[in-house]
């Protein structure tokens, strides 16, 4: 059995409690996780062991809070720091009881170790739909064509079988008759036939339809679409290799209907001491100085119609950004992974069950549900495709 806490030389004591560790980890992800790592290096040091690394406990606290003035001072450990990652620490003001979660977290997770890497099985099942509605209309050209041959093919079988048969009985048959029966195929004339002619002009008229039908349906569609932005930001780099939480730039996402484009001096807030001199960055350092919005080209864009909420879906429901935007940790260019048209919301409310993780409300309407035999409650259960839910 593990004792509830840790003492270090310098008298500090480090919690094991688990819900110490749990508020740690929330502090970590909170304000930590954008620049470190508990086993490896990423914009600031690994923090696995820092407690036993650091010249104290005690020093860790201050260095958290003003690690200007730490460094500033002359601390050898600091300046280290401060020469190898060229990047000077946000100052967070937090107490010393948060400080001390955020410790037994990192304790916590360098017990553990790093953790295993596991090829990641999405278990998604993948969008396939159109932009329009294309694939059944296809499917309707494509059976009437088939129709269409079969019915042709059971015609000229049905003239083979009838001319063997008059063949027979041309004894009994007029001239002209004969003379009928004794023509030879001819493809001109086949061709310029009107069962030919009628055939051509349907199959031309439907297709013109179908294009017709196809296009309107896909106005205001923007799948695919991604336009060249101002300045070139991946998120292949910031959110995938650095992993840097979503939030940390798009501020807005869990408390308000917009996501948010970011503000310049976020991006200056690493920026001033990473990669200073490159080019994108100096254009994002211009439009600080000069006081102008960097003019972003709107990629994702609801129609004014339709009302959307990030708050709801994201801190209530529990919506993964990538339900919506696609890998976006994946990609250099962002484009418009999904459809976003009505359909394919009301597909997604109709399959996702409610998360009720930590909502009393939720819970007993869960309940109540299950006792009336349903396995899981959807979002269409809780009033998901009412119209007025999305448009007012």
């Amino acid at each position: 059995m593990m004792s509830a806490s840790v003492a270090l030389a310098q008298g500090d004591v480090i919690s094991e409690d688990a819900t110490v560790i749990d508020a740690g980890k929330q502090l970590f992800d909170a304000n930590c996780k954008t620049c470190h790592r508990i086993h490896e290096k990423n914009v600031g040091p690994a923090l696995q062991d820092v407690y036993n690394r650091a010249p104290s406990v005690e020093w860790i606290r201050e260095f958290v809070r003003n690690p200007t003035r730490v460094i500033q001072s002359g601390d050898q450990y600091a300046n280290d720091l401060f020469n190898e990652y060229n990047i000077m620490m946000t100052a967070f003001p937090l107490e010393d009881e948060q400080i001390m979660s955020i410790l037994a977290y990192v304790q916590d997770e360098t017990k553990k170790g790093p953790a295993e890497v596991a090829v990641a099985d999405t278990g998604t099942e993948a969008a396939t739909q159109d932009a329009g509605p294309s694939g059944f209309m296809n499917a309707i050209m494509v059976g009437i064509v088939i129709l269409l041959l079969l019915v042709l093919g059971i015609l000229f079988l049905i003239m083979r079988v009838l001319k063997r048969y008059l063949q027979q009985q041309s004894e009994d048959l007029g001239e002209e008759d004969k003379e009928l029966l004794g023509q030879t195929f001819s493809l001109s004339g086949t061709l310029t036939s009107k069962p030919v002619v009628f055939l051509t002009i349907f199959i031309i008229t439907a297709l013109v339809v179908k294009g017709v039908i196809t296009g309107l349906f896909s106005i205001g569609v923007q799948m695919n679409y991604a336009p060249t932005q101002p300045i070139a930001y991946s998120h292949k780099l910031h959110a995938g290799q650095y992993q840097i939480d979503c939030n940390y730039c798009h501020t807005g996402v869990r408390k308000s209907r917009n996501a948010n484009i970011p503000s310049a001096n976020i991006c200056m807030n690493c920026h001033s001491s990473i990669l200073p001199d490159s080019p994108e960055i100096k254009k994002i350092k211009a439009a600080v100085d000069n006081d102008t919005p960097i003019e972003w080209i709107r990629i994702h864009n609801m129609p004014d119609l339709a009302y959307f909420s990030h708050a709801q879906h994201v801190e209530v429901g529990g919506v993964e950004c990538q339900t919506c935007h696609g890998q976006i940790q994946e990609m250099d260019v962002v484009k418009q992974e999904n459809l976003l048209t009505m359909g394919w919301c009301v597909d997604c409310h109709r399959k996702t069950e409610v998360n009720g993780k930590d909502n009393a409300y939720y819970d007993q309407l869960i309940e109540y549900h299950k006792g009336n035999g349903n396995e899981k409650m959807t979002v269409e259960d809780i009033g998901g495709l009412e119209c007025a839910k999305c448009h007012y």
